[in-house]
């Protein structure tokens, strides 16, 4: 296939098990680039791709990279460094983060972004749907598997290309939307971002960017999204006009990702029957650990795992939890990067109010290094000064003996970005 620039026949990814970077490699492999990759570690992830008949070599070296690759593509979590990399480097094969591919490919077609700080997945899931279940045929890539697809990808027939976009790093600023969904917006990536302002500065350049005939699909009551505005050249959609749908998911912040994904949907397809757009909602099923249920515990608790990682989806997540549990609710959460923990610590302590119990693992601390500023057992202490019974443990197995005391009133709920859905699988399992 051709991109903006060169032609690739033979593409190689590195963390080809990240769900952007397995989306888009599945993308190519319909295109028919010849797709192999390489992750630090088998997962579900890439067990879907060997399905679909990508070949994925764990653990990365320098010999795995093919001698006549085109080009090879990384994630976020690969350094410069990395011996794939740098054998790349040596070779002279040109090089594109996930996020320069992703703008590239998508740049001839008619693109949806979907941003925002919380329920930008879901939304993309859900727009997805409709559009798929209208006829209008989207390729889509999501982060993560919506059940409805069973996959993060959705290969599509028409110029349609909906993708769950990122503003980490301006992220965003590789894309060329033609539709720009923003759901929300909050202080967030402190290790790039530092300070709100730094964000909306970005979310401003993604906002002027889309052309006189494009459309901006957002909240026009969100107090960080709409001095934003000021300089749209394209029409700006306020999806809080979007009535309240009947959803089989809870919470009231699923039902803002359902207007949103419905005002996104109406813009890309005018004609699109209300009738049609409920039925769509309604059956929408949802995504991999976004309020995923895992089934129960030996003892009859109920186990649920979702992906929030930000004070503010921490705690909209358990409080419409809360609002469906009888018994006790116990959270076991995996704070995710130093730095998010540190900069948002006081909004942490006082996220986790609906819980009776917290179990804290260790930070994930992903692409950061341990400064000493700030740790489990730091943000144990502070949540229990809001009359929450908080604890920190040095790994997921000590953890485990705590839970079993849920019974079959109790829910519990294992919330974090990085692995801690391990815990829930462990408990199911068990």
């Amino acid at each position: 296939m051709k991109t903006a620039g060169f032609s690739v026949e033979k593409a190689y990814c590195i963390g080809i098990g990240g769900i952007g970077m397995s989306a888009l490699a599945q993308y190519l492999s319909d295109k028919g680039v010849v797709v192999t990759g390489s992750d630090r570690a088998r997962s579900p992830v890439t067990e879907l791709l060997e399905k679909k008949g990508i070949r994925v070599i764990v653990p990365q070296r320098a010999e795995n990279v093919p001698m006549d690759a085109d080009v090879v593509i990384y994630s976020d979590a690969v350094a410069a460094d990395n011996e794939e990399r740098a054998e790349a480097a040596r070779r002279g094969i040109p090089e594109r983060s996930y996020f320069e591919m992703l703008g590239q490919v998508s740049s001839p077609m008619r693109t949806i972004a979907i941003a925002g700080t919380h329920g930008k997945t879901t939304t993309t899931g859900m727009l997805a749907c409709i559009l798929h279940d209208a006829g209008a045929s989207p390729t889509a890539i999501v982060g993560s598997i919506v059940r409805d697809f069973g996959s993060n990808y959705l290969a599509g027939t028409s110029e349609l290309f909906v993708v769950e976009a990122c503003e980490y790093r301006d992220h965003l600023l590789e894309l060329s939307p033609s539709v720009l969904v923003i759901t929300n917006l909050e202080w967030d990536h402190t290790d790039y971002f530092p300070s709100l302002a730094a964000l909306q500065d970005t979310f401003r350049k993604a906002i002027e960017r889309v052309p006189a005939d494009g459309v901006i699909v957002t909240d026009l009551g969100n107090e960080a999204i709409a001095p934003l505005l000021k300089d749209a050249q394209a029409r700006v959609v306020d999806y809080m006009e979007e009535p309240s749908y009947t959803l089989a998911l809870p919470g009231e912040f699923n039902m803002m990702n359902a207007r949103a994904a419905a005002a996104a949907a109406r813009a890309i397809v005018p004609s699109l029957p209300d009738a049609a757009l409920a039925r769509s909602l309604s059956g929408f099923l949802g995504t991999w650990r976004r309020f995923e249920y895992k089934g129960k515990t030996g003892n009859g608790a109920l186990v649920y795992d979702d992906y929030a990682h930000h004070p503010t989806a921490v705690s909209s997540t358990l409080a419409a939890l809360r609002a469906t549990t009888k018994g006790r609710l116990f959270v076991v959460f995996q704070p995710h990067l130093f730095s998010r923990t540190r900069d948002l610590f006081s909004d942490f302590a006082r996220a986790f109010k609906d819980a009776d119990r917290v179990f804290l693992a260790p930070i994930y601390a992903a692409r950061e290094d341990d400064d000493g500023s700030v740790s489990s057992e730091r943000l144990a202490e502070s949540i229990r000064t809001n009359d929450v019974n908080a604890e920190a443990f040095d790994s997921f197995e000590a953890i485990l003996p705590s839970l079993a005391e849920a019974g079959p009133d109790d829910v519990i709920m294992t919330m974090g970005a990085g692995d801690i859905y391990k815990v829930a699988q462990t408990l199911v399992a068990s």
